[in-house]
């Protein structure tokens, strides 16, 4: 499963839940200026609450950071 999560999330088979914050996490990485409401309303829909929500977005927040901070320091990793 998680071999097909790599190559492509949007056809590893996914439940509604994980396949809708995978979703949110990709549009708020590579389009963040992009989010509207209706995204947060797709992911109360699926049973996540503010709480999950904000967190989803801190956790995706956090990673793009790093990355960008280690790219900009030349950072090599193994």
């Amino acid at each position: 499963m998680l071999a097909r999560i790599e190559v492509d999330f949007r056809n590893a088979g996914l439940d509604a839940r994980r396949q809708a914050m995978l979703e949110y996490a990709a549009k708020l990485t590579l389009r963040p200026s992009e989010i509207v409401q209706e995204d947060l309303r797709e992911l109360r829909g699926v049973g996540f609450s503010d709480q999950d929500i904000l967190a989803i977005a801190e956790v995706t927040s956090y990673y793009a950071y790093v990355n960008r901070i280690a790219d900009g320091l030349g950072v090599s990793l193994e």
